[in-house]
């Protein structure tokens, strides 16, 4: 009877132990797939923070309330290499795009064409000059990041889900025939949450998390007057909730994965903090918004990776980009704005240089949400100021009437986008045609391209 019941033990210990083996293997799965990424973060809050004048709704502030920060995704599908740089600031500056594409060339092999460079639209970070300390150590910071996040290139797949915040607003009300500033319940808004996360397999923690909102990130500029307790705005320097949301991701993932922010059209679009017109947030409405985004954010990326939606992802990611420089009108002359597509397997990328309107991603996406999965992203590659839509203009108000542009630049932008969704989705006849002349006249578009934004 003794040695039966060691025999037992035995035999309970070893399957104990092999079941434990089993429950540690438990959440990794199998990656199939031609795409690799790579992805790295970077702290670039500047290093003297005491009475520096941020930019947005302009002001003085001392301190740091959280750290603005850059990531860069690396994507390479066998062929084509492109990345994707994300920045906690206000714009991406047309300057520092120029000088930050090559760099970033030199250093890791992916064309500057093939750069998608934006920015969350922060009201609570520094401006840009490229001959100042901080520019300088920009420019540095981020080459050397997206020199990090080449050099860590994996096989991935790709999860997509979308879920909603509450905090967004319109702020255009029509009264008597003109657009005031008002918080407008009843005005066009989008409260998608939008969720790529980028799979190796190794466990159910993401390597990388993009997320696209729209709102402006404003929560701690001045409002009005008389909103105590900051009536001239936040004094501290902050991401604000895109801030706050990332943050959110990543300590959910106990700081294993890297999350970015990418920002929608959110040129009418700002926080629900009612005032007069509105007021400045403080702690208790940054923690909501950012952990109302990073929440959504969350549910979406546990829910991606049951078995059920793992069968759906693609095996094949094929990497597709397209850039064009239009001439827009402008009120005092042409203005030349950078589009572009950037397609990665199913998800379809298009890209504005400025503030554009709630209705430009409504309009794009119901043109397009047949052929692709779209993401429109606005703040990217430059900035040309307010993208107001062509009806705006009748009414006035803020948007319109602070724009460099002309009505009719809307069309433009939009017929200009849709071609280059064409070129990168592939099922127009031109795009891949194997005629010798089509596959020519591809052949050098592509070259002029590449040699466009390397110089």
């Amino acid at each position: 009877m003794k040695k039966f019941l060691q025999c037992m033990l035995v035999i309970t210990v070893g399957a104990f132990s092999s079941g434990a083996g089993v429950h540690a293997e438990d959440g990794k799965f199998q990656v199939q797939s031609n795409l690799q990424a790579g992805v790295a973060k970077v702290d670039i809050t500047p290093s003297e923070v005491k009475d520096f004048e941020v930019v947005g709704h302009r002001r003085k502030v001392t301190g740091v309330r959280d750290p603005l920060r850059a990531g860069v995704l690396v994507l390479s599908d066998g062929e084509t290499k492109a990345a994707i740089v994300t920045l906690d600031t206000i714009f991406a500056w047309t300057e520092f795009v120029q000088i930050v594409r090559p760099q970033i060339e030199k250093a890791t092999g992916v064309p500057a064409a093939n750069i998608m460079v934006t920015a969350s639209h922060n009201h609570s970070g520094p401006g840009f000059e490229a001959d100042s300390e901080w520019g300088r150590e920009l420019v540095q910071k981020i080459v050397a990041t997206a020199k990090t996040a080449n050099s860590n290139l994996r096989p991935v797949s790709i999860g997509y889900g979308e879920d909603q915040i509450s905090f967004g607003i319109n702020r255009r009300k029509t009264i008597d025939g003109r657009a005031v500033v008002r918080l407008n319940p009843d005005g066009p808004n989008d409260p998608r949450v939008k969720v790529l996360r980028f799979d190796d397999g190794e466990s159910l923690t993401p390597m990388a998390v993009l997320m696209h909102a729209v709102c402006h990130p404003c929560f701690f500029t001045w409002g009005d007057k008389g909103s105590n307790p900051y009536p001239n705005g936040y004094p501290r320097m902050s991401a604000d909730f895109p801030g706050v949301a990332q943050s959110f991701v990543e300590m959910s993932y106990a700081g294993k994965t890297d999350s970015l922010f990418l920002q929608g059209c959110a040129g009418d679009i700002r926080p629900n903090l009612p005032g007069y017109p509105y007021r400045c947030a403080d702690e208790a409405d940054i923690q909501w918004a950012g952990r109302d985004l990073g929440s959504a954010v969350v549910r979406t990326l546990a829910k991606n990776v049951t078995r059920e939606n793992l069968k759906k992802r693609e095996e094949f990611y094929p990497i597709r980009v397209a850039n064009t420089t239009v001439s827009l009108p402008g009120k005092e002359g042409r203005i030349d704005a950078e589009l572009q597509a950037m397609k990665i397997g199913p998800y379809l990328l298009l890209t504005m240089p400025g503030e554009p309107m709630v209705e430009y991603g409504f309009t794009l996406e119901e043109s397009i949400a047949d052929r692709a999965i779209p993401i429109i992203i606005g703040y990217a590659n430059g900035h040309v100021g307010y993208i107001a839509t062509e009806k705006s203009y009748e009414v006035g108000g803020y948007e319109p009437n602070r724009s460099r542009l002309l009505p009719e630049a809307e069309i433009m932008i939009l017929t200009e986008l849709s071609m280059l969704a064409d070129q990168v989705v592939g099922d127009v006849f031109e795009s891949f045609s194997k005629h010798p002349k089509d596959a020519e006249k591809r052949a050098a578009e592509e070259k002029a391209r590449l040699n466009s934004t390397s110089k």
